[in-house]
């Protein structure tokens, strides 16, 4: 899909939660919102109550490595952002509130630390991001646009960075970064307000004090913010407190023998908390001679003994009977700065769990005999979640997976959609495969109708072959017009791979090639040779590649020599090389034609024949003007696929010519490439079921709505064919014998072509079926499309449970139907990143519109969705209302524009032609009646003009969040007409709702970006133009 495109994401969760293996976790500063990064690469965000309850909101999909750290980005609490990093040295930014990618970027060097420091210029506080990481600086990157300004160097025993601490001194304008390396030597660096307004492509800055303080293996290093004079260092065999001024030693605890420390901070200061590599914690009371405000501080200075435990106050989690975890689990400690000062323990674990406790500011009663163990103040995770949800999150195709015997459904483990026959095709756990139209099924899990009366509705296809769990999906015609639309491809763990006709549900060959379960399925690129063109390739998990032909019915290559599993599959196609690079890094090359070896290497060999395969398409189209270079390389490196590659090169060069000519003749008008729905499943790791996410595409749709529209037979109105042959005819009629004469040759020379060159052998009754299969209807149920997917989008939108009245019409006469569950949106944002609503948003929903009712009134689900929908966030509301009202418009000047009636079965036909009788005519054409369709038209009117103008009232400004000026400037020049005027008409609303004091704090916020310069203008400058003009014309006009 375009990145210019309107496209909204809803998601079906299913009633697994996602794996969320945590690896990183932070707490943003008004402890209202708990982050957490995991092991796969998703970013969860959870709200959190001041009473301590804790509910996960959405999921942010971006990274493709472990999330490594994460860190606040922003001071102010109106704009919160956090900046996440991931071990391949992606760095995201985002808005925490809605979920949005602000600014992204790829550095060669992986992060593991990261803080946020502020620094005031002038009148202006500027943010920037400390990161270190395995390279031997601290990285000083600017925390809006992710750019590296500076760097903190060492001159001495320069080395990687272990852990860092900003220190931040009231009595002087300089701050101090201090720093521990993995060889245990302590850094310097002292930030002065010079090195602060310091600018990109700047010198080094190189530190003021190295000291060897013997920690190795620091694992983290914190400030006494309580009294500015203590310094904590952890290891993982002891942890010791340092003077802040001299760094001298003040106390050292060692660990258990079975323990291993982790981290640490100071809760106050006179105590600290440790925590272990296990999940377990301790809090203890720091000796008088570590406390500035006792007479004895320093006086163990210079004879500090290793031993000395100070008392132990409480034990937390130290139990023995802990869950087995797949990684070590991840602990944090945070206070509040604002109301409420809680002060916090936070644990998170490989099961996706959050445990958190409460830290008393009060020590336990001196007569206890032992430390006493704190109780857990709050635990949740994302499955409980989940489970509590009532009714629980619904999957895809949950109505036809149902067993009686169990409660929960069948899970899907593979998924493909169909865009060209609106089919979507999910593989079970069970073996079975289950073919479905896509907008029906979607409907039946989100919308509430007389379809929910029906069992096994809507009508489905099930295929059965797999003795078990199906694990991928291909439908090559998909890929490649090259295949036939009627195959399927899927594999299993049961090691086959089996082809099946679609439409008729018929299982045409099984293969069992493989030693493993079948774990990819490949289509080979265009330029490979004609046989290859017919394969799929598989992997299996035995670490071999098949080519499997859909022809010929018969593997023609099968390569199971490697050693380790296998990553990544390229394709050297002008050499007929087949390369299958390994985990371990070994690249093996095949010959595709003969199955041979051709070599196995590794090293920096195997990563430059990977790169070479990444850029050998534009070398091989080059290589074909030069026949006597292709012949060379056949022959020295006896391929035979190369010699006949050579030997057609001229006629299938003329095919090729000849095709596009003959498709180029037919005068087809250029088709709109985007479909307007598309279902993308998604597992956030490889064990889970499947999600599945409907990406809708509102320019697609509006233009297959006028598309439609312009094909519905109209007798007042001329035929769109005939308007465009008419001008065709004329050019033509001049050379109509020399047409005639060239499209005979070249009928007959294509005919040669495909006999003799092209493999292309079927038979006449072969053709004959072909012809018969493709002309059947694709579809399993007679239904419009286009129209289904408008009525699905449009009812998941539309803000039901504001306005009694239009939901009557909403209902009765534009075909509408009303969510029976709070929808998941998701939102896109820049470079394809994604944040999806997880099916829990709704309780922190509901506990935020309960707070506005009164008598405690208790609010539907329909009221919920309604009010919900647009009281997330300013960008989620912002591209909802450019849906609805853009789509609302385009229905309103649509003739018969309802989702109720025989139009809805199927898509319209074209009209009558010239000689067709007059009683088919009149059959053929949707009658309905002048004072209906004005009925339709006001509907549709009221609806756009409710969400343009009237939400703010209706819902009230505390729970309507408005929409982004910014974004609506963006579209007010939208290539797609209908997106533009809802742009332009939201824009106008929203400042005419503002206020003359709003436009006038909008433009003093966006003044500041504006050109200074009319040279090169940013796009961030072009928006503070559009934005500022927009408020000029408004201001004047009032």
């Amino acid at each position: 899909m375009s990145g210019n495109s309107l496209v909204l994401p809803i998601v079906l969760w299913g009633h697994n939660a996602p794996t969320h293996c945590i690896s990183s976790l932070l707490v943003m500063d008004d402890l209202s919102t708990i982050i957490t990064g995991c092991h796969d690469g998703q970013i969860c965000i959870w709200d959190m109550t001041p009473e301590l309850e804790i509910n996960p909101r959405a999921l942010l999909f971006g990274h493709t490595a472990s999330v490594t750290c994460l860190s606040k980005a922003s001071a102010s609490s109106d704009k919160q952002y956090l900046v996440s990093t991931s071990e391949n040295g992606e760095m995201c930014l985002w808005d925490v509130s809605d979920g949005r990618c602000i600014e992204f970027t790829k550095l060669a060097c992986a992060h593991t630390g990261i803080q946020f420091y502020q620094f005031t210029i002038g009148t202006q506080r500027e943010g920037r991001l400390l990161c270190h990481g395995h390279y031997p600086e601290i990285l000083v990157v600017d925390a809006t646009s992710l750019e590296v300004l500076y760097s903190l160097v060492s001159k001495i025993s320069p080395d990687w960075i272990s852990s860092m601490s900003v220190i931040h001194s009231h009595r002087t304008q300089e701050d101090t970064v201090v720093a521990v390396s993995v060889t245990g030597i302590l850094k310097v660096w002292i930030i002065t307000a010079e090195v602060s307004r310091m600018q990109q492509d700047m010198d080094p800055v190189f530190e003021e004090e190295s000291k060897p303080i013997y920690c190795q293996g620091c694992q983290s290093i914190s400030f006494c913010t309580f009294t500015q004079l203590s310094l904590l260092v952890v290891c993982s065999k002891y942890w010791r407190v340092f003077d802040s001024g001299d760094f001298s030693l003040l106390c050292s605890v060692p660990s258990e023998s079975s323990q291993s420390w982790s981290g640490g901070e100071f809760i106050a200061a006179d105590k600290v908390i440790i925590w272990t590599e296990d999940g377990c914690s301790y809090i203890y009371k720091l000796p008088p001679s570590c406390l500035p405000a006792s007479e004895h501080f320093r006086s163990s200075v210079g004879k500090t003994t290793e031993g000395s435990i100070p008392p132990l106050v409480y034990s937390i989690a130290d139990s023995t009977d802990k869950q087995l975890l797949i990684c070590p689990p991840v602990t944090r400690f945070f206070y509040g700065r604002r109301e409420p000062f809680h002060k916090l323990l936070i644990q998170g674990d490989s099961a996706g769990r959050l445990t958190l406790w409460s830290i008393p500011e009060t020590s336990p009663l001196p007569q206890l005999s032992s430390s006493e163990e704190l109780q857990v103040s709050a635990s949740i995770s994302l499955q409980e979640a989940f489970d509590k949800l009532t009714p629980s999150p619904a999957g895809i195709i949950d109505q036809l997976s149902v067993l009686p015997s169990s409660n929960d459904p069948i899970k899907v483990t593979a998924s493909v959609y169909i865009p060209s026959q609106g089919r979507l095709v999910c593989g079970r756990e069970d073996g079975s495969i289950i073919l479905v139209p896509a907008t029906q099924t979607a409907i039946v899990q989100l919308l509430q109708g007389e379809h929910m009366l029906r069992r096994g509705w809507p009508p489905h296809r099930t295929l059965r072959g797999h003795r078990h769990k199906v694990t991928c999906l291909l439908y090559p015609h998909q890929v490649s017009p090259r295949y036939d639309q009627r195959s399927l491809v899927s594999g299993g763990v049961d090691f086959s791979v089996i082809i099946w006709d679609i439409f008729t549900g018929e299982m045409k060959h099984i293969f069992c090639v493989h030693g493993g379960e079948i774990t990819q399925l490949i289509v080979p690129p265009e330029n490979c040779s004609t046989r290859v063109q017919h394969c799929v390739c598989s992997v299996a998990s035995d670490h071999s590649v098949g080519l499997l032909s859909l022809r010929e019915r018969k593997c023609i290559m099968l390569a199971s020599r490697h050693l380790f599993p296998i990553q990544v599959i390229k394709w050297r196609p002008c050499d007929d090389y087949l390369v299958v690079g390994c985990s371990d890094g070994s690249v093996y090359v095949w010959q595709m034609d003969t199955g041979a070896l051709d070599r196995c290497v590794m090293g920096i060999t195997a990563v430059e024949i990977l790169n070479a395969c990444d850029e050998a398409v534009p070398a091989a189209l080059d290589s074909l003007n030069h026949p006597a270079v292709n012949l060379k390389q056949a022959m020295t490196r006896r391929s035979l696929a190369a010699l006949k590659n050579m030997a057609q090169h001229k006629l299938q060069t003329l095919a090729t010519n000849l095709l596009a000519a003959d498709n180029a003749d037919k005068g087809n008008m250029p088709k709109y490439s985007h479909n307007s729905l598309v279902v993308q499943s998604m597992k956030t790791n490889i064990t889970d079921p499947d999600m599945h996410v409907l990406f809708f595409d509102v320019e697609a749709v509006i233009i297959q709505l006028l598309t439609e529209e312009a094909q519905r037979p109209n007798p007042t109105l001329v035929s769109p064919e005939t308007l465009q042959k008419t001008p065709g005819g004329a050019d033509k009629g001049g050379s109509f014998l020399a047409n005639k004469i060239f499209k005979q040759v070249k009928e007959t020379i294509k005919e040669n072509i495909k006999e003799h060159l092209l493999d292309e052998d079927e038979d006449e009754e072969e053709e004959q079926r072909r012809r018969e299969e493709k002309s059947k209807s694709l579809s399993l149920l007679e239904y419009n499309l286009t129209m289904d997917t408008a009525k699905l989008f449009m009812s998941c939108l539309h803000a039901w449970g504001l306005n009694g009245e239009l939901d009557e019409v909403c209902l009765n006469r534009l075909g509408m139907l009303r969510p029976h569950t709070p929808i998941s949106f998701g939102l896109i944002s820049r470079g394809g990143h994604m944040s999806l609503m997880l099916p829990t948003f709704k309780d922190s929903l509901l506990r935020r519109l309960a707070q506005g009712c009164v008598d405690g009134h208790k609010l539907s689900v329909t009221e919920v969705v309604g009010k919900g929908t647009y009281g997330v966030s300013r960008a989620v509301t912002t591209q909802h209302l450019l849906s609805v009202i853009s789509l609302a418009n385009t229905l309103m000047g649509m003739t018969n524009a309802t989702f109720i009636g025989e139009h809805m079965k199927k898509a319209p036909t074209r009209p009558p032609r010239p000689g067709t009788p007059e009683t088919q005519r009149k059959s053929s054409v949707q009658t309905s009646s002048p004072a209906m369709q004005s009925q339709i038209k006001q509907g549709w009117s009221q609806l756009a003009a409710m969400h343009c103008v009237m939400l703010p009232d209706l819902l009230g400004l505390e729970k309507f969040k408005p929409p982004l000026l910014e974004m609506l400037a963006r579209r007010w020049q939208d290539r797609c007409l209908e997106v533009r005027e809802a742009a332009q008409a939201l824009l106008l609303a929203e400042l005419r709702r503002i206020g003359q004091l709003g436009r006038k704090d909008t433009i003093d916020l966006w003044a500041p970006y504006l050109p200074q310069y009319v040279d090169a203008v940013s796009p961030g400058e072009t928006d503070a133009f559009l934005v500022l003009r927009v408020c000029e014309v408004e201001t004047d006009a009032f």
